[in-house]
């Protein structure tokens, strides 16, 4: 039976994704859970899966449409099969409500100056209206075809505001088309990728084809120095894409989850002697270095099975221990906040899991993340002790029941068997959800991941 499949919903706020590439043409043989097509949400490139088998009879969304969630893709039937009912079904362009009397013929006033039959030498002269694209309460008026070419291209149509060129100062198709020419030329995605970025078309440079610049030229810019494109007093950021993700996440976990943060000392110079020694010879034989956030992911992981409550979420009426430790990294990229996930850190050694955390961040600020490099997650470590942090309040991740804030390691004088020694000393901060867990369980595990910090070879034990 043919069917029109629809954009899916790859994440708890995705609102809209941009097609990305397709990996099937028209005509071509598709099999169940066979990779259809790349969608780009708010997060993360994600491949999506072919609902059924069947032939790809028919693209609706092409390479760089942004389409709504639940809002039809493509067509999947048989090779025989008629599909021409489904096509009736496509909607066309919503009509809008008139701006003003006599506005009911703006469209078809600008549909008709395009059509094939119009004089060519016809002139039809009209009198002057008053600019009035923003109504009182703020809305711009603009066509249909307007909204559609402005969202094809990826340009905010505030931007036009008051210049319309359309009866009574309406915004039509032929200004958001001047306008796009007075831009850089760049892709819809690129557009849309640089406008939920904040980054200036005018500052990036085009690879594409007779420079047209392309979302790989967007990613680049966004992976320069923060000092290139460092914000100035009076910048407006959108506020949208993965910025808004972050601020729709971090406010539903702080309103729904009651929060308790707990701070622990730890003595670091075991680990600090331990990573010294064994940093040279892994170097060499592995070429990989080692961090101390990837000896506190490991440590953690030991930690939980000492107090595996701290590995759990609710679930409905039922609070669900997790029966695996898969540890997010909360991560710092343009724009906001990602959490790629170590699956299984409990099994895995000090080494696999540095190679992993920085192929996952690489593959995060690079924009090459996919969502099974998100998923998972069932406890988050947040370190900002490289920002020289001492202590803070991390939020949970939704969907998790706690957080470790890892701070700096500074060297402090402290009391050692009554003498005062100067010894590199951390804090950590966990936050908890008081709905799962008590303070008495969660200083427990505390008390247990600082232990191990101080005599690491607990790790492997």
């Amino acid at each position: 039976m043919a069917t029109k499949m629809v954009m899916p919903l790859l994440g708890q706020t995705m609102e809209e994704g941009t097609i990305i590439k397709w990996f099937k043409n028209e005509g071509d043989q598709i099999k169940e859970g066979e990779p259809l097509l790349e969608v780009l949400t708010d997060k993360v490139n994600m491949e999506v899966e072919s609902p059924e088998a069947g032939v790809l009879r028919k693209i609706l969304a092409p390479v760089d449409a942004i389409v709504p969630v639940k809002d039809p893709i493509c067509i999947i039937a048989k090779a025989d099969e008629s599909i021409d009912a489904l096509l009736a079904d496509e909607p066309s362009a919503p009509a809008e409500q008139p701006a003003a009397v006599g506005s009911a013929q703006n469209t078809a006033s600008e549909e008709s100056s395009r059509s094939p039959h119009a004089s060519a030498g016809a002139k039809v002269e009209t009198p002057a209206q008053p600019q009035a694209a923003v109504a009182a309460e703020g809305r711009i008026f603009t066509s249909p075809a307007a909204r559609r070419v402005a969202k094809e291209r990826g340009i905010d149509i505030s931007q036009l505001a008051g210049t319309g060129t359309g009866p009574n100062g309406r915004i039509v198709e032929n200004d958001v088309l001047t306008y796009a020419e007075s831009l850089p030329r760049a892709t819809p995605l690129a557009g849309k990728m640089a406008t939920e970025a904040g980054i200036a078309l005018s500052g990036v440079a085009g690879t594409g084809e007779r420079g047209k610049i392309t979302s790989a030229d967007i990613v680049a810019a966004q992976a320069q120095p923060a000092a290139a494109s460092a914000l100035t007093i009076g910048s407006v950021i959108p506020f949208a894409g993965l910025r808004k993700s972050v601020a729709q996440n971090v406010a539903a976990s702080a309103q729904t989850a009651p929060h308790v943060t707990l701070v622990s000392e730890v003595d670091m110079s075991a680990c600090v002697a331990m990573r010294n020694k064994v940093l040279p010879d892994i170097e060499k034989r592995m070429g990989i270095r080692i961090s101390y956030t990837d000896i506190i992911i490991k440590a953690a992981a030991a930690a939980i099975l000492a107090k595996p409550i701290v590995n759990s979420s609710i679930q409905g009426d039922n609070i669900v221990v997790h029966n695996q430790v898969n540890i997010g990294v909360a991560t710092a990229i343009e724009g906001g906040l990602v959490v790629p996930v170590v699956k299984d850190a409990v099994g895995k050694t000090i080494p696999q899991i540095s190679a992993e955390v920085k192929e996952l961040v690489a593959k995060a600020r690079s924009g090459q993340a996919k969502g099974s490099d998100m998923a998972g997650g069932t406890f988050t470590i947040t370190n900002l002790g490289g920002y020289g942090i001492d202590v803070f309040n991390p939020i949970i991740t939704p969907g998790q029941s706690a957080i470790l804030g890892v701070c700096r390691i500074v060297e402090k004088p402290v009391a050692v068997s009554g003498e005062v020694l100067v010894r590199p000393m951390m804090n950590l901060c966990l936050s908890f959800d008081h709905r799962v867990m008590d303070g008495a369980p969660a200083a427990e595990y505390l008390a247990r991941l600082k232990e191990i910090l101080e005599n690491p070879y607990l790790i492997f034990m």
